[in-house]
This record gives C-alpha cells, structure tokens and sequence, in this order.
C-alpha cells in the first residue's frame, strides 16, 4: 500500500475509533440505567482491571452488581468525552455524565460526575480496559442548591459536594494565580 493510502487508513482508522469508544460511554449509560448487567459487562475487556488485586468480568460483576442494587432508578446523561490515544490500541479518556437518582423510595438526587477512563482494542473491538473511576462535582436532593453542602464522602454518601474540581491540579493553578501570564 502507498503512503498516502497508508495515511488515509489511519486516519479512517483513528476516526472510527473515536465513534467506538464514546459508543462504549453511551452504551454503559443505557445499558446500567436499564440493569442490563449482561451488556454492560460486554462493554469490559475479558481481563478487565477491578482495583490493585483482582481482574476479569466476574470480579467486576461480583463488585458492581451489590452496589447498582443499592439504588433503584439511574437516569446517566452523557456529556462532553475526551480521548487521548496512546497507541493505535490503547486510550484513555474523561467523560461528563449528569445523573438522576433514586437511591431509595423517598429521595431523587442529583449527581455531576467525571469518569476517568482507559481504553483496550482487543480483535478488533474497543472496551474498557479498567473499572471506570467515578468522581462526584456534587450529589444534592433535588430542590437544594450544590453550591456550599458538606462532603459527600462518595461512596459513604450520596449526596454532598465532592472531590471535584478541586482536586484537579489545573483548577488549582487556575484559582492560585492572580494574574495571566503573557505567553
């Protein structure tokens, strides 16, 4: 093959791949507000990571499934994603989701979260090659204002603020300056 077909099939590849892996962000929405915990797994390489010490889709079923059973109804809306490849194979990203909850009869909250991803192209196909690391802006019961609530402590609680933005370095080194360098 030429170069410039070469060139040509790289970047059909590279844009592809894009529409594959934020296809697995949108179908992980849809497949966990349904509980349709068969797809959902399928979004997960065979040898998916589930924390330091244990790998595979068992594992990450036997984590997962207790915890979606704690709360009743989830409505995700998926927003901005980002992608960085590392290689033709491997990705990681960040996705927006703003959720809807109901953790039990009486409560509905709200939730924004950031998804900290890693992706694997495995025969082929794109999944995720890690639990996805879920981080909370805020959790507030509908009718109240995110703006000032005591921690969540996420997962202990629900509702609260949370470590995001303020742990991001760059939020921090926004907020530390007081002027804009000329450069």
């Amino acid at each position: 093959m030429a170069d410039p077909d070469r060139a040509l099939a790289a970047r059909i590849d590279r844009l592809e791949s894009y529409g594959a892996i934020r296809q697995l962000a949108w179908r992980y929405a849809y497949a966990l507000d349904r509980r349709d915990i068969d797809a959902l797994m399928a979004l997960y390489a065979e040898d998916v990571e589930v924390g330091r010490h244990h790998r595979g889709r068992q594992a990450l079923y036997d984590e997962m499934v207790p915890a979606l059973r704690r709360v009743r109804i989830t409505i995700l809306h998926v927003g901005t994603h980002v992608i960085d490849f590392v290689d033709d194979d491997h990705a990681t990203g960040g996705v927006y989701c703003h959720a809807e909850v109901q953790p039990d009869e009486r409560t509905w909250i709200s939730q924004a979260i950031h998804y900290t991803d890693r992706y694997v192209r495995q025969d082929g196909r794109w999944y995720f090659a890690a639990r996805r690391r879920h981080e909370l802006f805020y959790g507030v019961e509908h009718g109240r204002n995110p703006v000032g609530l005591e921690p969540a402590n996420w997962p202990v609680h629900d509702t609260g603020s949370g470590t995001l933005p303020g742990r991001w370095e760059s939020w921090q080194q926004f907020w530390g300056r007081k002027t804009l360098s000329a450069g």
